[in-house]
């Protein structure tokens, strides 16, 4: 059995807070096949991520696959590596800062933000113990994954839960599991994606969404209609006609049928048909990162060019521009309702007359058994 242990450095007078964990899917330390390889070696051996038994899916990994791909993908990486480092740690760390900031402003009490990768680091365990030095006796966590897949969102929970189990004072908890459908997301997406067009519009607007084996949507995974939800509700927004838009699906990897359209066909498939322009958005990712910087922006575009397309334009992810930051505060503070540190009758004054007094209860407890 598992023991709990001992809260690091408790004091029994701190004030307490709201700790809001923001997490991501991850990323390696650096675009190098050593690098690649520690971090697709734990982010492949996720069962939630891959579903195959596991003594089999070990022979493949490390027979095959980590043979192979980390040296691809190093090479990848290397296209979009930034004097940051990876797009993907640089952007969440602004998302994260841009969130603690406009938290500290809109809410009445003392709210926490920390930043945990559920592959790499910084990991969710750094975060949470972040979190926990902080006071947080409430914790919210916010997977930024819009559409909820057990690949992405239940593979975040296993990860907090995992930390849990070693606290002795669990906080609050509350998830987030979703917002595929969340107005501010959905108003903040549109509005980008309509400024980012404006003047010059490709002729289609493709929503391309990261894919998964079909396997997953015919076992319950909801994450092929919520896709499908969010294209649509933002297409309406954009008012635009059925044939200007369309959905498909990214990143394939296997052997297995996956998710389809896939987007690399469909785009071969337009130009192929005098599809002169196109413009894709990737709704499905918070922060840029491999799967939009190359995948989509180099190599799709050469893609639907080489098929006779003439002008490809990848729209950026909403990152950390202001209505999408805006829009994950609503977020929080919806589900957050109720806790002290977001109410209006928060009274600090009060909060820490109660944490002084019990200081002193600890203080007399501690002298009196001393005396004995």
């Amino acid at each position: 059995m598992m023991k709990s242990t001992i809260t690091p450095a408790f004091a029994h007078d701190r004030l307490a807070c709201t700790g809001i964990l923001l997490a991501n899917l991850g990323t390696p330390d650096a675009p190098t096949p050593s690098a690649l390889r520690r971090y697709l070696g734990e982010f492949l051996w996720d069962s939630r991520v891959v579903e195959i038994p596991r003594f089999l899916w070990w022979l493949i990994l490390h027979g095959v696959i980590l043979r192979i791909r980390p040296a691809q993908s190093a090479r990848k990486y290397a296209r979009i590596w930034t004097p940051e480092g990876s797009p993907l740690l640089a952007i969440s760390r602004r998302q994260a800062a841009a969130l603690a900031k406009t938290l500290a402003e809109r809410c009445p009490g003392p709210v926490q933000v920390a930043l945990g990768m559920r592959y790499g680091q910084p990991s969710i365990a750094s975060a949470l113990a972040e979190l926990q030095a902080a006071g947080a006796e409430r914790l919210l966590v916010l997977p930024l994954y819009p559409q909820y897949s057990a690949t992405t969102t239940a593979a975040t929970f296993d990860a907090v839960a995992a930390e849990l189990r070693t606290w002795r004072w669990l906080p609050e908890l509350r998830f987030i599991t979703q917002y595929h459908d969340d107005p501010g997301y959905l108003d903040a997406l549109a509005a980008q994606i309509r400024a980012d067009r404006a003047g010059r519009p490709g002729e289609r607007l493709l929503f391309s969404f990261h894919g998964l084996p079909k396997r997953n949507l015919l076992a319950g995974d909801p994450y092929h209609c919520q896709c499908h939800k969010t294209a649509r509700l933002v297409a309406e927004r954009l008012e635009l006609a059925p044939e200007q838009w369309a959905v498909a699906f990214q990143s394939r990897f296997g052997r297995a049928e996956w998710l389809q359209p896939y987007t690399s066909v469909l785009l071969m498939e337009w130009g192929k048909a005098s599809v002169k322009s196109v413009d894709v958005v990737c709704p499905g990712f918070a922060t840029d990162c491999l799967e939009t910087l190359e995948e989509i922006a180099m190599e799709n575009r050469q893609t639907f060019l080489d098929a006779g397309g003439e002008r490809y334009r990848y729209l950026p992810a909403l990152n950390d521009a202001a209505d999408h930051i805006t829009a994950l505060a609503g977020l929080i503070e919806r589900h957050a309702a109720g806790w002290p540190e977001f109410s209006a009758q928060y009274d600090i004054d009060a909060l820490y007359a109660e944490c002084a007094a019990r200081r002193g209860r600890v203080v007399k407890f501690l002298s009196n058994r001393n005396n004995l």
